[in-house]
């Protein structure tokens, strides 16, 4: 019995360090319930590229800025029609009359001429005539008119006096008029340069 006894005790205690062993090894149940060992930081695989939101589709072919390089068509942009030029000419016909005798004259004095009717110089600069694409066909000449008295035998000439400067229009006379108390002129017309065609 005594050897009984010691062998038994060995036997149970080989059992219960068996099961002491069996407890620590973890059965499949409770290997399913444990969370798996974490992995490294170094060993974690990169990120997917992430794809693009279903909100936000691609610009269509409408929506992309148009980055053309052709320059526009210069047939697109229409420019206005210029305007015919006026018509230079080298002469103004003028009428003088003298308010005190009721004597006429029409003379022609070329551009840039001094012309003399009694005591008043006549200087035209320009003589234009309106274009055909005007509404009215008018002429108009700008011209100096000066007041100079003839000189007398031995005596130098007074100086001049400017009597009129600037536009007149044959249209309309009254519109820019020669303010003289003896005498009064206005534009009659333009035309090219000729012989002196002076009517008494």
């Amino acid at each position: 019995m005594r050897l009984k006894l010691p062998l038994l005790a060995a036997i149970a205690f080989a059992g219960a360090a068996g099961l002491v062993q069996a407890q620590q090894v973890p059965s499949p149940a409770s290997q399913s319930s444990t969370p798996a060992p974490e992995t490294p930081e170094a060993e974690e695989a990169p990120p997917a590229p992430s794809a693009p939101a279903a909100s936000q589709p691609a610009p269509t072919a409408a929506e992309k800025p148009v980055t053309s390089t052709t320059k526009p068509k210069a047939a697109t942009v229409e420019k206005p029609a210029e305007p015919t030029r006026r018509t230079r000419s080298g002469a103004a016909i003028i009428q003088a009359i003298d308010k005190v005798t009721a004597e006429t004259l029409r003379f022609e004095a070329p551009i840039g001429q001094p012309i003399r009717y009694k005591t008043l110089v006549f200087t035209v600069r320009a003589c234009e005539t309106s274009a055909p694409d005007e509404a009215t066909p008018d002429s108009v000449a700008y011209m100096i008119i000066d007041s100079q008295p003839k000189s007398l035998t031995g005596r130098a000439p007074p100086p001049p006096k400017q009597v009129f400067r600037g536009w007149m229009f044959s249209s309309s006379p009254g519109l820019n008029p020669l303010q003289h108390p003896v005498y009064d002129a206005w534009l009659i017309a333009c035309r090219a340069s000729g012989p002196d065609s002076a009517k008494r």
